[in-house]
């Protein structure tokens, strides 16, 4: 049943996308870009006069963001204290019993593995060959 559901969904999606057939009934005008631009600033226009035609509705709006911008507040430190602590949790069972000061605290130069793997004769510098001539020194 799921699958028939996810089939319909996806199905839904792409007719979505798809482009639509071509009108050929030409009565109705398109909307040209002038109009379009026209349209927006009159829309623009006349939003800007909401608050003075709805002060109620323009103080309750902001109330309502400004309270949902607390709770979002509220959410973010919510949730940043539990990976705090649910990596402390972690570090201190897997490093030292130390509590971790931060969750994304970097290890140490002791506790990190070395990384300089590579051979002297890696760093050994590679063959240059003969150093080039200089242009006046040819010889005819």
């Amino acid at each position: 049943m799921f699958f028939l559901l996810r089939i319909a969904f996806w199905l839904g999606v792409v007719l979505i996308l798809l482009p639509g057939a071509p009108q050929h009934d030409t009565s109705t005008g398109e909307v040209g870009t002038a109009d379009a631009i026209s349209a927006a600033s009159a829309t623009v226009h006349d939003l800007r006069g909401f608050c003075e035609r709805e002060p109620g509705a323009c103080t309750v709006g902001s109330e309502v963001a400004t309270n949902m911008g607390h709770r979002a507040q509220a959410g973010a430190k919510m949730l940043y204290d539990f990976l705090t602590q649910a990596l402390a949790e972690h570090d201190a069972g897997s490093q030292t019993n130390e509590p971790a000061k931060s969750a994304f605290r970097k290890s140490s130069p002791q506790q990190r593995a070395s990384q300089s793997t590579l051979t002297p004769a890696d760093l050994a510098p590679t063959w240059r060959g003969p150093p080039m001539r200089k242009a006046g020194t040819h010889s005819a």
